[in-house]
């Protein structure tokens, strides 16, 4: 190889590297948290949004402002482009089967399966024809002590969306 090929070289292995993905993002954020000892709470706190919305932004399922995409990059030691995929619009849908087959989610997929026509008969009884959304939603996750076995309570609040007639 002649010295004046050596920048064309240089390039073309650099063209061949694979760009990093927002999945391996997501394997980059979930290793440091672990190595780093951090709660989701703790990043949270970081970041400056609720814990659920900031686990959900770093798993992957929602769009982060850039002060928020480097502060969690700041404490979880990312490098600069997994910084800015935090940033893009995620493809959002995080099960990898049509079935969820982890036991924890299949019970959310469960309680889905047998309570889906009591919440569509419920909502639309009290509100109409239309949806709940999960854009404009909140959820709060919390620990109830019972002397039976501890609890877990989940508050989900979404905005009624009626369907329009045109």
């Amino acid at each position: 190889m002649k010295k004046s090929d050596a920048p064309e070289a240089l390039l073309a292995a650099a063209s061949m590297t694979k760009p990093m993905t927002r999945d391996d993002v997501t394997e980059m954020i979930v290793m440091a948290r672990i190595k780093k000892g951090l709660t989701w709470a703790k990043v949270a706190k970081v970041v400056g949004q609720s814990k659920e919305w900031t686990t959900a932004a770093l798993l992957g399922q929602m769009q982060m402002t850039k002060q928020q995409a480097e502060a969690a990059g700041k404490l979880l030691g990312l490098p600069a482009d997994a910084v800015l995929l935090l940033q893009q619009v995620p493809y959002k849908g995080s099960m990898p089967t049509a079935v969820p087959t982890d036991p924890l989610i299949y019970r959310f997929y469960e309680l889905v399966s047998v309570y889906g026509t009591t919440f569509k008969a419920l909502i639309h009884e009290e509100f109409g024809d239309g949806i709940m959304s999960a854009i404009d939603f909140k959820m709060d996750l919390t620990r109830e002590p019972d002397p039976k076995g501890d609890r877990v309570s989940i508050v989900m609040s979404g905005k009624f969306l009626p369907y329009k007639t045109y």
